[in-house]
This record gives C-alpha cells, structure tokens and sequence, in this order.
C-alpha cells in the first residue's frame, strides 16, 4: 500500500472512530428520549445514570485502544525505517559500511527509500573494496616495477664503471660491454613504456590510431624483425602463414605490435630449453583469423592457466626466479585484443611449453 494511502486510513481512522461512536450514543439518547425523556430518564433512573457512564466509558477505552494501535502503525511504518536510516547515515558517515538496512516488504515511498538507500551503500562498499584493490594494485605494480629497474641500472652502473676503470682493456670487451649496457637500457624502456600504457589503461586513455591492415605483410615484417632478436637468444624461430595474403584487419599497427613483443618476450623470458624454438602460425576462419603464438618452454601450471591475463598474476615458478616483469604484460595484451573486438586464451602443459591464441575480425568491404 502507498504511503499516502496509509495515512489516508489512519486520517479515517482518527476521524471515522470518533464519529461513529458518537453517532451510537446519540442514536441511543434520542431512542430514550422517545421512551421516557432523556433528562427525566438520566435522572431518575439509576439504572440509565449507570448505562451512560458505562458508554462513556467504553467510547474512552475505544479511542485509547485505537489511537494506540493508529500511532503503532504509523511508528512501525514511518518512524522505524527513518531511526534505521538514520543509523545508516551516522555509520556511513563514520566510515562503516558492514551493515545492512531492513527494507520493508510494502511497495510505499519510505519502502522504496530503504531500497535506495541500501543501494546506495552497496554501491559505496563495492567502490571503497574496489578503491582499495586498486590502491593495492598500484602499491604491487610500483614495487615490481622498483624491483625490476634495479637489475638492470645495477649491471648499467657495474659495466659503466668497468668502461671508466679500465677493466674492458681490448675493444672486444668495450663492445661487450657497451652492448650489454644497451640491452639493459632497453629494459628499461620497456618497463617505463608498460608503465605508462598501464597508465592510459586504468583511465581509459589508451591512444589507438586504427587503420586497415594486410595481416600476412604486417607478420612479414614483424617476423623479420624479430628473428635477429631470437637468434641472439639463440632461439630457432618458426613462421607458417596459412592465409590468403589479401586478408584484411582493421588493428593499430603499434599496439598490435605490443601484442605480438609482450607474448615474445614471455617465452623468450622463461625459456628453459637448450633449443628453444617459438613458432608463429596464421590461420583462416569464416569470419576471423587466428594467430598461434607457440613455444617450447616451460609451461604453466593447470591451476596457473586461467588467471594469467589478470592483472599483477604471477605464477609461483616466475615469481621465486630471477626473471623479474611488472606482471602486467599479458593484461595489458587482453586489454588490446579486446579493444579490437577480438579475443585472447592459452594453453598449455608444463614442461611442454605454451601457446597463446589471439583471435580477430576480417575486414570487409
């Protein structure tokens, strides 16, 4: 029942109960005024004097009873849920969201403000939980971040300092050692550039210049370009194209190629096998095309599989070694792929190696 409707009945309530029972009792003193004469009748007969103080009587009782039971209603109605809205508002107030307002099961206005309000605190507890994951998240990726950067400005420093020393006395080990230190400049790049584009991520700020692509020439020179990295990491890398070299995307070439770096990097990263071998296969669909990004490492756990495109995920094996990574690489390769319309999953087997799916819509004319 709508609240103006209860009031309504307890206005009629208050009005109505009054009314009737004095219509009763001038119903009843006109019937004896007819018989015998009221005043003659209040006065002569005790018997009457005691049947009015009785009518009294119950008309008082009557009233009592119903303005109990009126202002019980409208306390249970109205004044409950108000103390309990207040009792939220002073707890939100205070910072305690762990509680809960009991809604009332009519369909009224104060009904329907309880629902809003404990929405409302829903909504609050899930930003505040979700505030403080966040912050969590930030606090991990700083000190991954802070971790991963020490490495390489250490060896920096130690070959920098071998250079000024004297230590590399033959131009071999100069080129070693300016080499090395330029690998590890580059580390760091990366590390800076997946910080920023995490960035961009987390404020929906991700700079994208779409446009269309042939996929076989694009994973041409990609392949190209990547074969003199893996044969430093003496890696054997494996291209088969299976597509009609026509086959159109619509992608950014620059974030398309992160994709491609970031899932190269994981293999090369935790490649555990003398002849390690990365393979990169493009397939047709109906309506997509499938790029299979291959290695023979050394896998991930069944229990690992499912959440390594979760942000900051690190299985126990890489998180106990030495290979460092900000943890974010394969989210941020989910967040690209998704934002192209496609999709991303893996399989794999530990001690076996990994293979990453990546899956997109062909352009049509």
């Amino acid at each position: 029942m709508k609240l103006k409707y209860k009031l309504i009945a307890v206005f009629g309530g208050i009005v109505l109960v009054p009314t009737v029972l004095f219509s009763i009792c001038l119903i009843t003193i006109l019937n004896l005024k007819n018989n015998a004469g009221v005043l003659d009748a209040l006065t002569e007969e005790p018997d009457l004097k005691d049947l009015s103080i009785k009518m009294a009587c119950i008309i008082i009782v009557i009233l009592v009873l119903t303005g109990i039971a009126l202002v019980s209603f409208i306390y249970k109605e109205i004044a409950v849920p108000v103390h309990q809205l207040s009792e939220g508002t002073r707890n939100i107030a205070e910072g305690n969201l762990e509680f809960e307002i009991e809604v009332p099961s009519s369909d009224d206005h104060m009904a329907e403000l309880c629902r809003s309000f404990e929405y409302m605190r829903k909504k609050l507890k899930e930003t505040t939980e979700r505030n403080i994951e966040n912050e969590n998240e930030n606090r991990l990726l700083i000190s991954n971040i802070t971790h991963d950067l020490k490495t390489p400005v250490t060896s920096i420093k130690g070959y920098a300092e071998g250079l000024l020393d004297g230590v590399a006395d033959t131009p071999e080990k100069q080129q070693k050692y300016l080499r090395t230190i330029y690998n590890k400049a580059n580390d760091m790049d990366r590390l800076i550039n997946e910080l920023t584009f995490y960035a961009g991520i987390d404020t929906n700020r991700v700079p994208y210049n779409f446009t269309r692509i042939n996929i076989s020439g694009y994973f041409d020179d990609c392949v190209d370009e990547l074969g003199m990295d893996m044969e430093s990491h003496g890696i054997e890398l494996v291209y088969m194209n299976y597509l009609d070299r026509e086959t159109m995307i619509i992608a950014d070439p620059e974030q398309l190629k992160r994709v491609v770096n970031n899932i190269i990097g994981n293999s090369v990263k935790y490649m555990n096998k003398d002849k390690g071998v990365i393979s990169i296969r493009l397939k047709d669909g109906d309506d997509t095309i499938l790029v299979e990004i291959e290695d023979n490492g050394r896998g991930i756990d069944g229990k690992d599989l499912p959440y390594i495109f979760d942000r900051f995920y690190r299985t126990d094996r890489s998180r106990n070694s030495s290979k460092g990574g900000s943890g974010i690489g394969l989210s941020i390769v989910k967040k690209i792929v998704e934002d192209h319309g496609g999709r991303v999953w893996a399989q794999s087997h530990p001690e076996t190696g990994t293979t990453i799916f990546l899956e997109f819509r062909k352009y049509r004319e």
